[in-house]
């Protein structure tokens, strides 16, 4: 495809683009709404707003802090309450920020962007607010002891911001101060210090990365005896050099954390942790991709420190989470994608198991408090509802909370299997199903960024699809990080068919072992895992009945010029470079759509809002499946940002939507 006659598309919100958006929207909604959509619709709604969910927590010094959206409360409340509060069937909450209100007096549609406290003080925020759930927020200070924002405070305009408090009148930030001062990627390329009531223009410059950067960002640790400000710059996706600034005030220096750029470099108190993508020869020791090791902050600095294992990964295990309290780090690992938790000594980092944990289940880390020692856990599986347990490190592991079922479980079986993929790599996928079954099946995977898709509990899914006698399947499938790093590098840029092979894989032996048949199979992913399903409609059509794709990368030439698509060239390749771009126009979605070839059905969703991945790969997918006259329904939300809906009855509608949809292609056939 020299020339992109759809090009017209990525005007984001030009008047002729959103009248092609406007005249696929309709049809769309008329097909699959109806009845029992307006059920599914419902059905959703009450899982995403009961007040019988948990209300997850982060602990703030005294009080433990909660974000909690509901029907009466779609945008949401920012509210805190006590432990001894939190543990009664109802808490008192005291709610600091009614993101509907604020966007009724303010007169915009705000969709919260998140809350950066000053620590240990916890006295001020600098609280983000986005228009319609983009990346893009305005952020405003917030006066956490009186409870309202500060009218002469810190405040920036909508931008991709990144800021930090460096003391209760300074904050340490990037953010879009005019031309040249954002990466290629859109994102801040310098960090500046910004002292209360000085003009931004006159903010110092304390670092600048370059215009090929994915960009810099500063993070300041105000611990007392442990203070420090760490400044990174982001050479691409998954390389950083990262400094820590010393003399702030006086004489800056940058001291580098000679760390291989592709670790992931963290600090806590006295302690430096350093987790690999790769191998590290030091020049005396080698170490294996995916280990965790350790080392004393100033020693390493200083080129004397000895560096500890903490955790180091085999055939089937990796390293999935990790996690401080004050003086314990805890250790979340996965054994052929299930999950073991274990708490660290500093020091002999020794491992210990954390007793009384659920069987069957896969447990995280919802929360840890890193100045004191508490921590919460949540476990959940297929069909079992989420557990809320709280422990601290010396002391017993307790439920706190628990979810209710918000869908009959019993007569389901889950499962795990391996199939072999084209190279003869053991792939793992679990199938959720009623005993038995072979019908209509959803298969979901994502294939990259090293993100690892784990066992969990969703109870949207269960009522709209298990509930209704339909099998659900996740594939574990390479690019992902169920199995560490390797899993994951393998599977980028020219390595990217290793992705589709294994999902097609997973595809086949669904068949094979007699759980479904083809016209019964359906697949469904987003971002990313959008790009595979473009790769499974344009490369692999007779394995699939139907196919779900949201919030996609599709057009892979020109991913790189739209939005925050730069960003991915680590994991993708260059198009610009003709040696990258060998192997990726071998997949690129929007480039292979053929009328010789007869697809399976598709619905294509994504937001106008997203200003991550650029809703115009969907639009123009969209288009060129017409031209070729492919069956193709759109459907684009105005708000939602990456996440495709703004509020719970976005993301019921949504739900409801793709699911009436995949009932209407896959639920009648035999």
């Amino acid at each position: 495809m020299t020339d992109d006659p759809y090009l017209w598309l990525e005007d984001i919100t030009g008047d002729d683009a959103l009248n092609w958006v406007r005249a696929r929207n309709d049809p769309t909604v008329a097909e699959f709404g109806g009845p029992d959509f307006e059920r599914m619709r419902a059905e959703a709604l009450e899982v995403l707003d009961t007040d019988a969910r948990i209300p997850y927590v982060r602990r703030r010094g005294e009080f433990l802090y909660n974000f909690w959206r509901d029907a009466a409360n779609p945008r949401g409340l920012w509210r805190r309450t006590t432990l001894e509060s939190y543990r009664t069937d109802n808490p008192d909450w005291d709610v600091l920020i009614d993101v509907d209100e604020l966007g009724r007096v303010d007169g915009e549609k705000w969709v919260w962007g998140g809350a950066t406290v000053i620590e240990p003080d916890y006295t001020r925020a600098l609280i983000g607010l986005s228009r319609g759930g983009s990346d893009a927020a305005v952020v405003r200070e917030f006066d956490m002891v009186s409870m309202s924002f500060v009218s002469d405070g810190f405040v920036l305009p909508e931008a991709k911001t990144y800021m930090t408090w460096a003391d209760p009148d300074t904050v340490l930030l990037g953010t879009d101060f005019g031309e040249g001062s954002l990466t290629e990627s859109g994102y801040p390329r310098m960090v500046k210090r910004w002292r209360r009531g000085q003009p931004l223009a006159e903010a110092q410059t304390l670092f600048e990365g370059s215009r090929s950067d994915v960009l810099v960002a500063a993070s300041v640790d105000r611990t007392p005896g442990f203070e420090r400000t760490l400044l990174r710059r982001a050479i691409d996706f998954f390389n950083d050099e990262v400094y820590e600034l010393r003399g702030l005030r006086d004489n800056p220096e940058l001291i580098r954390i000679d760390a291989p750029t592709d670790a992931t470099v963290s600090v806590h108190r006295q302690w430096l942790l350093i987790e690999l993508r790769t191998d590290w020869f030091t020049g005396t020791v080698s170490y294996t991709a995916g280990s965790l090791l350790a080392a004393d902050y100033e020693q390493f600095l200083a080129g004397t420190a000895p560096l500890q294992v903490v955790f180091e990964p085999d055939e089937h295990t990796c390293l999935h989470q990790y996690a401080w309290t004050r003086d314990r780090l805890f250790v979340v690992t996965l054994a052929d994608v299930a999950s073991r938790v274990e708490t660290v000594t500093p020091g002999s980092w020794q491992r210990t198991p954390v007793p009384g944990l659920p069987a069957a289940t896969n447990t995280v880390i919802a929360a840890v408090d890193d100045t004191g020692d508490e921590f919460f856990l949540d476990s959940s599986g297929f069909d079992t509802p989420s557990r809320l347990l709280r422990g601290t490190a010396d002391g017993s592991l307790r439920q706190i909370k628990s979810a209710p079922a918000f869908f009959d479980a019993d007569g389901l079986d889950v499962t795990q299997h391996f199939v072999a993929s084209e190279d003869g790599t053991s792939i793992p996928y679990f199938v959720v199903r009623p005993r038995d079954a072979c019908g209509p099946t959803l298969l979901s995977g994502y294939g990259g960024f090293e993100v690892a898709r784990t066992p969990g509990y969703d109870g949207v899914l269960g009522r709209l699809w298990l509930a209704r006698g339909g099998t659900y399947v996740l594939a574990n499938i390479r690019g992902g990080g169920e199995y560490g790093p390797r899993w994951h590098t393998q599977a980028m840029r020219e390595g990217r068919q290793l992705v589709a092979e294994d999902f097609a894989a997973v595809a086949r032996d669904l068949v094979e072992r007699g759980i479904t048949t083809v016209d019964q199979l359906g697949a469904q992913g987003g971002s990313n895992g959008g790009l595979l399903m473009g790769i499974m409609l344009t490369q692999y059509p007779q394995l699939f009945g139907a196919l779900v794709c949201q919030v996609p990368l599709l057009d892979m030439r020109r991913f790189h010029l739209l939005l925050a698509g730069a960003s991915w060239v680590a994991e993708y390749g260059d198009p610009d470079d003709p040696a990258a771009w060998e192997f990726i126009s071998k997949y690129s979605p929007y480039h292979h759509v053929s009328s010789d070839v007869r697809y399976p059905p598709v619905l294509i969703t994504t937001s106008t809002r997203d200003d991550r991945v650029h809703p115009g790969h969907a639009r123009k997918m969209t288009a060129a499946l017409e031209a070729a006259g492919q069956r193709v329904w759109y459907y684009e939300n105005i708000e939602g940002g990456h996440a495709g809906a703004a509020d719970n009855a976005q993301i019921a509608f949504k739900a409801a939507l793709c699911f009436s949809f995949l009932w209407r292609m896959l639920g009648n056939k035999h």
